[in-house]
């Protein structure tokens, strides 16, 4: 059985929250999530957040860059006003086409090129924000979800 069920029931609601705040899909709730993950499509956003969830009972959100936010050269206002909360997610742009390929083999969207233009265009926001960066390359979920829950 559960031993603590308010803690139980704080995973529960975290891990809800984290479903329904993924992708950037929800930008209304940003205020009040507890961290919100940063990165290019495929860098571990999604995985970290639910971690953070079910583990630690973090409200977790997570915003996709997205080719019209680098079009821009900036982010949404939503999420800069919530920058305080922002972990910023960069991978290797070489295991990153690999991950890529497994979704869409062949495409632009996993050629290198287009992984290693993302990744550099994505740390120049980030570092430009003055953001905590993690790399998703060289720890795995469980270590990026403890690196941000000790930086709370």
């Amino acid at each position: 059985g559960v031993s603590d069920v308010e803690a139980y029931m704080k995973r529960i609601e975290a891990t809800n929250f984290a479903l329904n705040n993924d992708d950037g899909g929800v930008t209304r709730n940003y205020e009040k999530a507890d961290v919100i993950l940063l990165g290019v499509s495929r860098s571990g956003k999604t995985p970290t957040c639910l971690y953070l969830a079910l583990h630690f009972g973090l409200r977790a959100a997570n915003y996709p860059i997205t080719e019209e936010d680098f079009e821009k050269g900036e982010l949404p206002d939503e999420l800069l006003a919530q920058k305080h909360k922002i972990f910023a997610l960069t991978i290797d742009p070489e295991r990153l086409a690999t991950i890529r390929q497994g979704r869409r083999p062949n495409s632009d969207y996993a050629s290198l090129r287009r992984c290693y233009k993302e990744v550099q265009m994505a740390q120049d926001m980030f570092h430009r924000h003055g953001m905590t960066v993690l790399d998703s390359t060289i720890h795995s979920i469980e270590e990026l979800a403890s690196l941000i829950k000790k930086s709370l």
